[in-house]
């Protein structure tokens, strides 16, 4: 039996991940869950699924929790690991706040479920030779690189040519540029197939969680951003491809359920019965269509800039995360359009981010310095 931590877990892929979970009494134990503020969720699901051990990372020292919740903070992080002893952990944080609980979970040896993109993007070299020198392994938690991980291991990197990540193209993948221009925060939250938090949604509507995803694949599977393709697939039934040197492609197809991935990772390299609804081919009365188009980069331009940031490297994935993240949040208030999301990513990314980063402290000065940059842009 396996303990697990859930880092995030009244968000989406928390709640996924102890759903699966549950279902599997025999395979893990739920050792110990986390949430940023939102203490009722946390200890709602403390209670629904027997796990003493929480944290709230969004309080600070001096901040009142209930005697339920023993650890606050980000450190109180460190401080549940280091009392629970998991062996593995779920990272389903969302956003940069998802780098340091990463490295707190590598430092002490724990293999890594990361579902928190930007790890990746923002410092995988440094990440990657962490897990090397405590020997903890790195499993995504993306559908997409979960399909790609599963079939690169299955075919070998050697036959490798190719990764085509799959898109939804989000709720505006048929819009014209001019409709774009007039939708809302709002409209931007209706996903057609996924049911994600707010700042991911928005980016599937960008492209920018496709761009994440793209620079994400580079680093993962050490491949140059022309190796790494992009398709919208509107039914998401295809998790990803990969296309071997004799021209050949593989899929990964399933429903699109969090849940499939999130075993995937848990019970790497085994693959375990569960409950999950299996995608039945033959038994379907009509037929079921699955489509294929390449990515319009004229009509949503963060696709492109993240190709651009995946290409120069360096520091430029950081300051494209940071900045999409403070124009989603400008969005959402309604400060900026749907464009204005791409055209201040676009002016920060226009800045010099050639600097390699040496450590953890010089990735988190650059995504300070971006976010600066960004802040001072939309004034």
């Amino acid at each position: 039996m396996k303990n697990v931590v859930v880092l995030g877990a009244t968000g989406s892929i928390g709640k996924s991940s102890l759903e699966i979970m549950s279902t599997l009494p025999d395979l893990f134990h739920i050792s110990g869950m986390t949430a940023n503020r939102n203490k009722d969720a946390l200890l709602a699901l403390s209670k629904k699924y027997s796990c003493r051990s929480l944290c709230l990372t969004g309080y600070g020292e001096d901040d009142q929790i209930p005697t339920e919740i023993s650890y606050k903070g980000i450190k109180g992080i460190e401080e549940l690991l280091e009392a629970v002893k998991p062996d593995i952990v779920i990272n389903g944080i969302a956003g940069s706040a998802g780098l340091l609980p990463s490295v707190f979970v590598l430092r002490k040896g724990i293999d890594l479920a990361l579902a928190n993109k930007e790890t990746v993007v923002m410092a995988y070299p440094l990440i990657k030779a962490l897990a090397v020198e405590k020997g903890s392994r790195i499993l995504p938690v993306d559908s997409e690189h979960s399909a790609v991980f599963t079939l690169i291991n299955h075919y070998g990197k050697d036959s490798l040519d190719k990764i085509i990540l799959t898109a939804s193209g989000g709720p505006f993948r048929e819009y014209s540029k001019e409709k774009l221009k007039e939708v809302t925060f709002q409209d931007a939250l209706k996903h057609p197939t996924w049911n994600m938090g707010p700042k991911i949604t928005v980016d599937s509507s960008t492209l920018a969680n496709k761009g994440l995803e793209v620079i994400e694949a580079c680093r993962l599977f050490d491949l140059a951003p022309e190796n790494v393709k992009v398709t919208i697939h509107p039914q998401s039934l295809v998790h990803s491809l990969i296309q071997t040197k004799d021209g050949a492609l593989y899929a990964q197809v399933s429903r699109p359920d969090m849940k499939h991935p999130i075993l995937t990772a848990l019970t790497w390299p085994a693959f375990v019965e569960n409950s999950l609804e299996p995608l039945k081919l033959h038994e379907f009365d009509s037929p079921l269509e699955m489509t294929f188009c390449g990515p319009d980069f004229y009509r949503f331009p963060m696709l492109r800039l993240a190709y651009q940031a995946a290409e120069k490297n360096k520091s430029y994935t950081i300051a494209y995360n940071a900045a999409n993240e403070i124009a989603v949040s400008a969005f959402s208030q309604g400060k900026i359009g749907f464009y204005g999301i791409s055209q201040l990513t676009e002016e920060v990314l226009d800045k010099d981010w050639t600097a390699e980063p040496a450590d953890f402290d010089d990735v988190f000065a650059m995504d300070k310095k971006a976010r600066e940059i960004a802040m001072e842009t939309l004034r």
